[in-house]
């Protein structure tokens, strides 16, 4: 008999092997290509033109169309999973997401997180894991940041409780936290290229917008999208990890559904640049239909030629009717899948 070995496989991090303050710099960077953005456009009904076309992109004072912005956000958070979330229960919320600089075909993402709050759950069984994630790209500059916090399965239950640190985030950016790509000038904006006529001056606070459209969730379409962002979390893969027997829909396949659902009366909110928060309301499955709609919250001008920041809430449900929330118990109503509080740039 050969004598035994270290195991050499990873079984994850559970909730007693995260220390506040910890700094993790995830594996495998990855390189984007024309490839990724044609597999993100097909998964999603993805339209917004300064995504789609170089032309139009260079146009508004860009050297080219850059990833879709959502995209870069799962390839960033799917490199996290295996040190973050791999043992999740599930993922909470986000909040102070900022878009730094547009990522561009050829760029090479990379991330790290930093530990920045623990807080055991009651039941002793479980607890919610804070961290800050940064991705960057090959020249070493940020392109994005944010906050998640994830709940996290305990290993051993009778590992002692850390001392519980919930980090103070912003429940909002300001226009003043948001980064503008340098040379950004809608000044000379194509309404007809982009789809429609609606400028930041027609959007009003408190104005709601139903997207109409919908799209119904295949299981072989969300695996796939999954397996793109090499997002690693057993909820999404295996259907005996769930007393349902059901996988979990990656919230980040629901985002980025809503978001080019919301294409629908929101064609120039054109670029990502701030997530003030979100949160994934309740579970999505395959055979589940993601409609979407949204709230203005707040607009602001910018400093940048033609370009005005818009506020939105996206929400996603799951066939459920627009503009209803949550219910008399102030908890979110069940065919709630999402709801995203976003900063978004669009022509003025």
């Amino acid at each position: 008999m050969g004598r035994a070995t270290q195991a050499k496989t990873n079984p994850g991090r559970f909730f007693e092997d995260y220390a506040v303050g910890q700094v993790i710099e995830h594996a495998v960077p990855r390189t984007v290509g024309q490839g990724e953005r044609a597999l993100y456009h097909a998964l999603y009904p993805a339209r917004h033109a300064l995504y789609s076309s170089d032309e139009f992109a260079r146009s508004c004072g860009l050297p080219g169309a850059p990833l879709d912005d959502l995209a870069a956000f799962h390839v960033v958070f799917g490199k996290t999973v295996p040190d973050v979330s791999l043992n999740a229960v599930a993922n909470l919320g986000y909040a102070e997401g900022r878009w730094l600089a547009p990522v561009y075909l050829g760029d090479t993402l990379r991330a790290s997180s930093e530990v920045i709050g623990l807080k055991q759950n009651s039941n002793g069984k479980t607890g919610v894991v804070y961290v800050r994630t940064r991705g960057s790209n090959q020249r070493g500059e940020t392109v994005l940041e944010y906050c998640r916090w994830v709940m996290v399965r305990k290993g051993d239950v009778e590992a002692p409780a850390p001392a519980a640190v919930v980090p103070d985030l912003k429940k909002a950016l300001t226009v003043d936290d948001l980064t503008l790509p340098e040379g950004l000038d809608f000044s000379t904006y194509d309404f007809t290229l982009a789809g429609e006529p609606h400028r930041w001056g027609d959007y009003e606070v408190g104005e709601t917008i139903d997207h109409v459209d919908g799209v119904t969730i295949e299981e072989a379409e969300h695996m796939l999208a999954t397996r793109l962002w090499q997002n690693t979390a057993k909820v999404h893969f295996d259907a005996t990890f769930r007393p349902d027997g059901q996988r979990l829909i990656y919230g980040g396949h629901v985002m980025s559904m809503a978001r080019a659902l919301s294409f629908n009366g929101l064609a120039n909110a054109q670029m990502i640049v701030g997530l003030n928060g979100g949160a994934h309301a309740n579970p999505c499955f395959s055979g589940d239909t993601v409609k979407a709609w949204s709230e203005v919250l707040d607009k602001a001008e910018t400093p940048a030629p033609g370009v005005g920041a818009i506020r939105l809430r996206l929400v996603a449900t799951k066939g459920g009717a627009p503009f209803a929330l949550r219910g008399e118990d102030g908890k979110y109503l069940p065919d709630v899948l999402l709801d995203l509080d976003y900063w978004a740039l669009m022509p003025r």
